[in-house]
């Protein structure tokens, strides 16, 4: 059995991102990193991209998200977080970010690494993996 799910590239969010120096989920991060599993799509790396305190912090975080696997953010990855929206009706106000990281990453056959519930919501509409990371095993 695989750490992480079904061992599919888990695209980052900043849910997870900002959490992965916890004591609690720093060993399942460094796990997630070892395996070769996370992966990155541009709305992600962008909210990342904001946490930056420098350029010097910035080029690292760039050039390392940039290196990871990637889940673009194509016209039908946009058309398919409409619909998500659309699906969800009455629960539907989530922020733009999550619908597009998530249909990007159902896009691509990945799963989303996270710690925010909206992405739970959007699996069982998109169909991608939501693997959260405190709960990751």
């Amino acid at each position: 059995m695989t750490l992480f799910g079904s061992g599919a590239p888990l695209v980052i969010d900043t849910s997870a991102w900002a959490r992965q120096r916890d004591p609690l989920v720093a060993p399942r991060w460094a796990d997630a990193i070892q395996a070769g599993l996370l992966a990155s799509c541009p709305v992600a790396a962008l909210e990342i991209l904001a946490s930056a305190r420098d350029e010097a912090e910035f080029d690292v975080l760039d050039t390392s998200l940039a290196s990871l696997p990637q889940a673009p953010v194509t016209e039908t990855v946009c058309r398919a977080a409409v619909a998500a929206s659309r699906q969800l009706q009455a629960r539907r106000r989530l922020p733009a970010a999550d619908y597009l990281i998530a249909a990007a990453a159902a896009e691509r056959g990945f799963g989303v690494l996270h710690e925010d519930r909206h992405f739970d919501l959007l699996a069982a509409v998109l169909g991608f993996e939501s693997v959260k990371l405190s709960s990751a095993s």
